[in-house]
């Protein structure tokens, strides 16, 4: 097929999956009607734990997917799903007392986990930002910026620059610094600090401050300065206080989904000279992220350069779905159609293993050897609709045109 055709079975695929598959799953499924907001977990066989603890992450989450569809879609109901996560929030993550988000919370809304991780506050901001995108709300955006008031006066580190990973409730340092038990004890992350630009670029195109100005642009350096690795255009992952790299891992998944989220931030700044300098590192950032790349289409998980020196052929959903839009902003950068198709191949993976036509939504991965993981969330902590959701949206903004109904009833 042509390259427009390609984009066109793109848009039509993934406007009928978030419209009928991902969106709907979240609505019907995950709304908690007894104890407010949203349950915590379902897991890979579908049964729901409504005692499960609710993560801060997952409900900003919820909270920009569904502001962001129905920013697109114009559906009042999506909207309807946005205002509650964004009144849950406000409500319960929200530390009153100390500033910034509780990591998590009992089922019925009480604090579980008091830490401040630094990502799960920048996630805050970004699902904020984008619902008051939408409705101009006062107090959502009065809420992301006493956020970013916060990290910039609790987070920031004022020495050697970049933001810690976490601290405790009360902002001091914390001995578990770790965003998960697959994450390296360290006091910087790649991880977070992608986080906090996509949460700044969101807050910047609200409130389009000098100051935010100058924290997207010191950000983006610290992309092109210490993360970015010279050697082999990958991402270093871990660091110390000081920036001193701390693991040798390719995570196939975070290179592509930087060299699109950078891209976006230094669109958004409009700063011409910054947005020659991050696209003279993006085609590090795809050819390395090439390298996880499968003859399926799929793209691999990591490589850890260990003893055992072998790339993890897991085919996450998230993965899988920034392949997509990276390999789709890079083809609009350098207009070359063979992004456009592995951008294809990778969608066409999704769509042959990774969605659940029986039961809604994606699979958390397709395991090395090919089976299904089930062992995994379908909706959880970190099973969100954001990655996929928001690739559907992307396609969608970037390549639909007026010879598709966004409402696909009428575009079977």
């Amino acid at each position: 097929m042509k390259t427009h055709e390609l984009l066109n079975k793109l848009v039509k695929e993934f406007s009928r999956d978030l419209t009928e598959n991902i969106l709907p799953y979240w609505m019907h499924k995950m709304v908690d009607t007894q104890q407010g907001g949203f349950y915590g977990q379902i897991d890979g066989r579908e049964q729901l734990y409504q005692d499960a603890p609710k993560g801060a992450v997952l409900n900003a989450r919820i909270l920009w997917t569904f502001s962001a569809a129905y920013s697109l879609l114009k559906d009042p109901a999506y909207l309807e799903i946005a205002k509650r996560a964004k009144t849950y929030i406000i409500n319960h993550f929200i530390d009153e007392k100390y500033g910034g988000v509780y990591w998590s919370l009992h089922a019925d809304g009480s604090p579980l986990d008091t830490k401040k991780q630094i990502y799960a506050i920048a996630f805050t901001i970004y699902g904020l930002t984008e619902y008051a995108k939408i409705t101009k709300d006062k107090k959502a955006i009065k809420v992301a910026l006493s956020l970013h008031d916060t990290l910039e006066s609790a987070c920031l580190d004022c020495e050697y620059n970049g933001y810690f990973e976490a601290l405790t409730r009360q902002w001091t340092p914390i001995s578990d610094m770790r965003l998960s038990n697959k994450d390296l004890n360290v006091s910087k992350t790649t991880n977070t600090h992608l986080h906090v630009l996509e949460a700044y670029t969101n807050l910047y195109q609200v409130v389009p401050t000098t100051q935010l100005a100058d924290e997207l642009k010191n950000l983006i350096s610290l992309f092109i300065e210490k993360i970015i690795s010279k050697k082999t255009g990958h991402l270093i992952l871990f660091f110390d206080e000081k920036w001193v790299q701390q693991d040798k891992i390719d995570s196939f998944g975070h290179d592509i989904e930087t060299a699109w989220l950078i891209h976006r931030a230094a669109t958004v700044l409009g700063d011409e000279q910054i947005i020659q300098e991050v696209e003279s590192v993006i085609p590090n950032l795809v050819k390395a992220s090439h390298e996880g790349l499968q003859a399926s289409g799929a793209l691999s998980y990591e490589w850890k350069h260990d003893k055992n020196g072998c790339i993890n052929t897991e085919r996450h959903w998230w993965v899988q779905a920034e392949n997509v839009i990276g390999n789709l902003d890079y083809y609009q950068l350098t207009k070359e159609s063979k992004y456009v198709a592995i951008a294809y191949d990778t969608a066409k993976y999704i769509l042959d293993y990774l969605v659940d036509r029986e039961s809604g939504e994606w699979y958390w991965s397709i395991l090395a050897n090919g089976e299904v993981n089930k062992e995994d969330d379908k909706a959880g902590f970190w099973k969100c609709p954001y990655h996929n959701g928001r690739m559907c949206l992307e396609i969608v903004k970037r390549f639909g045109n007026d010879s598709y109904n966004l409402n696909l009833k009428n575009n079977a």
